[in-house]
């Protein structure tokens, strides 16, 4: 039985610095890193959605569109909450392919419902894609879009969080550049 109800692969962003869409990259046996990141997901959350702008995936997953233009995490936040009648999700970014079934295990087994969000912090700061964020976040979330402020950090700050200290840095590595994806894919090689 899987031990956690609803996960969101965060898979909507503009990947700028890779120069191409790096949900749809290879990685390891699996065709892109979305498709990694789902059956990783799978395993423990009864049900996992993709946050996206738009339908590009070769394998069958439920899908949550933004529902605003803009390209920004707090968008996805906020059009999860706006499409989904659910008390709390945990988000992982498509781009963070080492965060494995501990970390996330020690995140969802915390109290979550004394927070708006507990998100891990690695020795490199908040990991604000890897964490668990509850529905109290959408007036929080509908007040920063609106004020066009989609740092996700400044949402954070006017939240009530729990930051999970992990002391790997390497679980959270991001595969935002080509040369970090070419590091990452010797690892699971």
């Amino acid at each position: 039985m899987k031990p956690y109800d609803v996960a969101v692969i965060f898979a909507g962003g503009k990947s700028s610095r890779m120069g191409k869409d790096k949900s749809l990259l290879p990685f390891g046996e699996y065709k892109t890193l979305t498709a990694f990141q789902y059956e990783k997901l799978n395993t423990l959350f009864k049900t996992v959605y993709i946050s996206t702008k738009e339908a590009k995936f070769d394998f069958d997953a439920k899908l949550i569109k933004d529902c605003h233009k803009e390209s920004s995490p707090l968008v996805g936040l906020l059009s999860i909450f706006k499409t989904l009648n659910i008390d709390g999700i945990f988000v992982l970014s498509v781009d963070a392919p080492f965060v494995n079934e501990e970390t996330i295990g020690s995140i969802m087994q915390t109290d979550t419902k004394k927070y708006d969000a507990v998100v891990a912090k690695s020795p490199n700061g908040i990991e604000p894609l890897c964490g668990y964020y509850n529905r109290s976040m959408l007036p929080i979330l509908q007040k920063h879009y609106d004020e066009k402020n989609h740092k996700l950090q400044n949402l954070l700050d006017a939240s009530k969080i729990l930051a999970l200290e992990f002391k790997d840095s390497e679980l959270f590595s991001n595969l935002n550049h080509p040369k970090e994806y070419e590091k990452a894919l010797e690892r699971v090689i």
